[in-house]
């Protein structure tokens, strides 16, 4: 089937063709590296990383570029406050990036150079346009003259005047026109600069990704992704300086996430709902963060809230609940490989569901990478194993039975894992999750396994009533006790 995305460009669905057979140049905007990273950039990553990702289980080999932003306004502070260097700043934050990446399950881009790195390529490019007309030098600076390129306003829909009444823009009395942008900005004492044909200075934001792309995909690319935010000014801008400079299409395909709202506001540090990765992975797991996002589709608004991400991680546990139980019920094989109208038979409409899942996702992740639906696949798989699984209670499943329910199981996670879900053995998940609640009762995880063993003492000594007394005060804070002929185990469940 083919694989349609909805282009910002076009406003509509279409059938992506790249330009080279069976081979993709993607780019995605980084981070500009002065802080923490927040859940929109979460957000953000992890849907290009679902895009990566099911993009390479196609078979396209694909050429993935994500920029990082070291120099910036917003650096420069944030090194002045601390006293130390734009470096230091850039550094520290990149590898925060990367760790917190890492925690969420994402893979690494083909590159991800900084833009320092390409000062010569920036320079370049604001000549070309100098030179074509389109750019002038203002004092210190360097601006882009809109009013040169007939296009400008073409990605966000608008005309310019639209855009200087509606938009918020530099204000600088150097510019000729208000929506005009700078490409090289004039240094100030103090700053990291660079030297140029217009003196000492360094570059604006816009074109560091112009030069980015053309360094390393190409004067015309494939797919260009971020969030909405940046439809305008940024992207609109790169695509009028790398257009005029190079006279070519720049993107073919421009793909934009929504935006993240905290309990139906939107997040902004203004609001003081402003919300880093790391602040959610230290009671959340990352697996339900993932679940999270992808459980709606990447264009749509989202709504982060404890109940929202708490419904995440109720579905992140029956995922790998169900897996659970397969592996301790249906673990031993007979050795027997049974026909498919055999399996078939055991439950009908598991096998089917079984059977029909892999043309289901790659359906639903063709319609414009529509995760939310997918995701709505798995969990009917889900439902109908677990209900197959209930049939036989606590007995061990042997069998066709049992190679039909580990053929849904598989057929669960090899899916789930195409988005990054179900990659830790179930008891390794759970032993994790467990630990992350523990954390939300105010109990360490010494001090429960104390109050355990005096439980356990309190009732060899026949001493029920303080073993209630302490089942009770743990339950007051929301931890469950299971007793068993194998010991006790615990839960958190609120």
């Amino acid at each position: 089937m083919a694989l349609q995305i909805y282009n910002t460009l076009t406003g509509k669905k279409e059938e992506f063709v790249p330009l080279e057979p069976g081979r993709i140049r993607m780019y995605v905007c980084g981070i500009t590296v002065y802080d923490l990273c927040h859940i929109g950039h979460a957000r953000s990553a992890i849907v290009f990383d679902v895009i990566y990702r099911f993009l390479l289980s196609l078979g396209y080999k694909i050429d993935y570029v994500r920029n990082f932003t070291d120099v910036d306004d917003k650096i420069i502070r944030r090194a002045a406050a601390e006293g130390t260097d734009y470096r230091t700043i850039a550094d520290r934050y990149i590898r925060a990036f990367h760790e917190d990446m890492d925690r969420l399950g994402l893979l690494r881009p083909t590159l991800e150079p900084l833009a320092t790195e390409h000062i010569p390529e920036m320079i370049e490019i604001v000549s070309r346009l100098i030179e074509k007309g389109v750019a002038y030098k203002a004092g210190t600076d360097v601006y882009f003259s809109v009013d040169g390129f007939s296009g400008y306003g073409k990605l966000s829909g608008r005309d310019t005047e639209e855009l200087i009444a509606g938009a918020r823009v530099e204000v600088d009395e150097n510019k000729l026109n208000p929506l005009d942008f700078v490409l090289w900005k004039g240094s100030k004492p103090g700053e990291p600069a660079w030297e140029s044909p217009w003196g000492s200075g360094r570059p604006g934001w816009h074109i560091e990704c112009s030069a980015m792309v053309t360094r390393y995909l190409g004067l015309t690319i494939d797919l260009h992704g971020g969030g909405k935010d940046l439809v305008f000014p940024h992207h609109e801008n790169e695509i009028a300086q790398s257009e005029m400079a190079f006279d070519a299409p720049f993107v073919r395909y421009w793909v934009h996430n929504g935006f993240v709202n905290i309990n139906n506001e939107k997040m902004s540090k203004s609001l003081g709902n402003f919300i880093t990765i790391r602040d959610v992975l230290r009671n959340v797991h990352p697996e339900s963060l993932r679940l999270f996002v992808i459980s709606k589709h990447y264009r749509s608004p989202v709504d982060f809230s404890d109940e929202t991400v708490a419904e995440a991680e109720r579905g992140l546990e029956r995922l790998y609940g169900t897996l659970e139980v397969v592996q301790q019920k249906a673990a031993k094989a007979d050795g027997v490989e049974y026909p498919d109208d055999v399996l078939k038979k055991e439950d009908p409409e598991l096998y089917e569901k079984a059977e029909s899942l892999a043309a289901l996702f790659a359906e639903a992740l063709c319609n414009d990478f529509n995760t939310a639906q997918a995701i709505g696949y798995i969990f009917t798989l889900q439902r109908n194993l677990q209900r197959f699984l209930d049939k036989f209670d606590r007995k061990n499943i042997k069998g066709p039975a049992a190679q039909l329910a580990a053929k849904a199981a598989e057929s669960l996670t090899r899916h789930c894992r195409a988005m990054g879900l179900l990659m830790l053995e179930p008891q390794v998940f759970v032993d994790q999750q467990r630990k992350l609640k523990l954390k939300t009762t105010g109990l360490s995880e010494k001090e429960l396994e104390h109050l355990i063993a005096l439980r356990h003492k309190a009732r060899q000594g026949k001493n029920f009533a303080e073993a209630d007394r302490i089942r009770r005060e743990l339950e007051e804070k929301h931890v469950y006790l299971e007793d068993s002929p194998e010991g006790t185990k615990w839960r958190v469940s609120f």
